[in-house]
């Protein structure tokens, strides 16, 4: 990676963290394709991993207060752990092009059952049934593709939490299957000669992520669904472009 690319690179990730801030999501979904067309998608999805790992560790404990008001948090993160070991261990042995499939699929779904149907929530009960499953399937694909936000997103979406509790359930729950995941990169010596990436990725991971912070406090709560949706959008796009074509 030369230096126009790696600028390229530090930008998207930048750009990334921002929204990740707003929103609670986005810093994988726009930075591992990007840095995907200089260098391979393995090496983005490791070099990715860290960074992401810290934003979420920094935006959960900013709004660690709002606790109280997330919904199903604890069955998710151990389904998440679990999924994430599973998938990072299917990192190395199967295809990712039907996992990007079943991606795109869920996240094209959701945006268009949003748009027909703003008022969408899923029920207390509702969420209590599925999260064990929704939790394992996220931590797969935070595990085996770098990215579980298509499938986390929409489902704390739906819970329609306020904006605080939102952005602290789906950055713990990415923290939980991120951690599990980057651990065993580090085991298996994955992260060889990719140490110094990493680290450069976290310096404008840390520098966005009071930027964006401050942004949500500052927008509409129809905005805010508006962004969510936007990001998942922009997420089935590029995942789209990068593996099939």
């Amino acid at each position: 990676m030369d230096a126009t690319e790696l600028i390229i690179v530090l930008a998207a990730i930048v750009a990334g963290s921002t929204i990740k801030a707003v929103t609670g999501m986005g810093l994988p979904v726009i930075a591992i394709p990007v840095a995907a067309m200089f260098v391979s998608f393995e090496d983005a999805v490791i070099v990715i991993a860290f960074p992401n790992l810290l934003a979420n560790a920094a935006l959960a404990t900013r709004e660690r207060r709002h606790w109280s008001a997330t919904r199903d948090l604890p069955v998710l993160i151990v389904a998440g752990v679990v999924g994430a070991a599973l998938g990072t261990i299917l990192f190395v042995s199967v295809s990712e092009k039907p996992l990007v499939a079943a991606l795109i699929v869920v996240i094209v779904f959701y945006v268009v059952t949003f748009l027909a149907h703003p008022d969408l929530r899923t029920t207390p009960a509702r969420s209590r049934r599925l999260a064990p499953a929704v939790g394992t399937v996220g931590g797969v694909f935070q595990g085996a593709v770098g990215i579980s936000g298509p499938i986390v997103g929409p489902w704390i979406h739906s819970y329609r939490l306020e904006r605080g509790a939102h952005v602290l359930s789906v950055t713990t729950l990415f923290f939980a299957s991120g951690l599990a995941q980057f651990t065993i990169l580090v085991a298996h010596g994955d992260l060889s000669g990719r140490v110094t990436a990493t680290l450069l990725a976290c310096i404008p991971v840390l520098a966005a992520i009071p930027l964006g912070s401050r942004m949500r406090h500052h927008i509409s709560g129809r905005a805010f669904d508006l962004a969510v949706i936007g990001i998942l959008s922009i997420s089935a796009v590029s995942l789209t472009i990068r593996t099939f074509f």
